[in-house]
C-alpha cells in the first residue's frame, strides 16, 4: 500500500494537540489519540460512550518505546519475535515511572500494549514521540468498524480526521494475553492461540469470561449490530435475516453467508461487514446456523455470543 504522507502529516499534526482521529489497523479501525495525555484519553472514553472500568490498548511501533513504559519478560520478547508486528496485544506491568494516562489504565499498574501491522498505522506511529491509545473506531458494544465508511456511520463529523488506510484485512480485534505471570488468553481475537502455545510450548490457559473486567472485549454485551440474533439455528423465522459460515445452492434475498466455502480466516474477515449489511438491509432479527468451534471459528462464535446478548 502507498502511503499518502500528507495525510499522515495531518494526522499527525491533530494527535499532537491531543485530537481524536481515526486509524485503519490490520485488524479493525481504531480511535487513537495520544497515550501520554489525559485530554485525549478522556475523549476516546467520551466519543465511544466506553465504560471508565475498560482499559484502553496502547499501540506503539517497536520495542524502544515500550520499555520506557513497561516491564519485559521472556515470554514477551519470544511472542513479539516471532509475532509483531500483528493481530496480539499482551498485557504487561507497567514501569512506576511511565508516562501513560491513569486514564487509559483506569488507574491500574498494567497496560495492554500491541505492535499494529498495517503499514499507514505504523507509518504514523514511527513518526510520533508517543504511542497510541486506540480502542477500536466504534460506539461502545457495537460492531467494531473496518472501513473508513463505518467509521462514518458511527461517529459523523465527531471526530476531526479518518486516515484512510482501506478495508481491515483481519476483520476482528487482537487476540489478547495477559504475560505477567503464567500466560493466559483474556480474549479471543485475529491471531489462532495454537500459534502462540508452538511458541511458547506450553498449553495456554483461557480466561475471556471473568467476574472483573480486566481488559477490551470481556463485556458480555458486546460487538451488536442493534438487532437480536439467535445462535445455532436450523430453522429461521419468517422475516430473519440467516447468516451462515458458508455459500448455499439456494439463493434467497435473506440469506448471508460469510465464505463461498466455509474458510474460518475470511468469514472472520466478513463477519463485521456483513452484520452491518443486514442491519442496513433493515432486517429485524439475525439467525445464525452452526459455526465450527475451532481456530477462528473460535472467535466468530465469542463475536456472535456476546452479540446475541443485545
Amino acid at each position: 500500500m502507498k502511503i499518502n504522507l500528507a495525510n499522515i502529516k495531518k494526522a499527525k499534526n491533530l494527535l499532537n494537540k491531543s485530537e481524536c482521529i481515526a486509524i485503519p489497523t490490520e485488524t479493525v479501525y481504531g480511535l487513537a489519540g495520544n497515550a501520554y495525555s489525559d485530554q485525549a484519553c478522556r475523549k476516546i472514553f467520551r466519543l465511544k460512550k466506553r465504560p471508565k472500568n475498560n482499559p484502553l490498548i496502547v499501540h506503539y511501533y517497536d520495542l524502544k518505546k515500550v520499555k520506557e513504559d513497561c516491564i519485559l519478560n521472556d515470554n514477551f520478547l519470544k511472542l513479539y519475535k516471532k509475532l509483531s508486528p500483528g493481530p496480539i496485544t499482551f498485557i504487561l506491568n507497567l514501569k512506576t515511572n511511565s508516562k501513560i494516562s491513569k486514564i487509559a489504565t483506569n488507574k491500574k499498574n498494567t497496560l495492554a500494549v500491541r505492535f499494529p501491522k498495517h503499514p499507514v498505522a505504523r507509518s504514523l506511529l514511527k513518526k510520533l514521540k508517543f504511542p497510541l491509545a486506540a480502542p477500536s473506531a466504534n460506539i461502545s458494544s457495537r460492531l467494531s468498524a473496518v472501513t473508513s465508511n463505518d467509521v462514518k456511520d458511527d461517529f459523523g463529523k465527531k471526530i476531526k480526521y479518518i486516515l484512510e488506510g482501506g478495508r481491515s484485512n483481519i476483520g476482528v480485534e487482537s487476540t489478547i494475553i495477559d504475560l505477567r505471570k503464567k500466560p493466559k488468553i483474556l480474549r479471543l481475537g485475529g491471531l489462532d492461540i495454537k500459534t502462540i502455545q508452538k511458541i511458547l510450548r506450553k498449553k495456554i490457559l483461557i480466561n475471556i469470561n471473568p467476574s472483573k473486567i480486566s481488559v477490551p472485549g470481556q463485556f458480555k454485551i458486546h460487538y451488536s449490530p442493534g438487532i437480536p440474533i439467535r445462535l445455532n439455528v436450523k430453522k429461521i423465522k419468517k422475516g430473519e435475516a440467516y447468516l451462515m459460515i458458508k455459500k448455499k445452492k439456494i439463493d434467497k434475498p435473506n440469506y448471508f453467508f460469510l465464505s463461498k466455502k466455509g474458510n474460518l480466516r475470511e468469514s472472520a474477515k466478513n463477519l463485521y461487514s456483513t452484520l452491518r449489511k443486514i442491519k442496513k438491509n433493515k432486517y429485524k432479527s439475525i439467525a445464525v446456523s452452526k459455526i465450527p468451534n475451532r481456530g477462528l471459528g473460535k472467535t466468530i462464535n465469542d463475536r456472535l455470543l456476546r452479540a446475541s446478548k443485545f
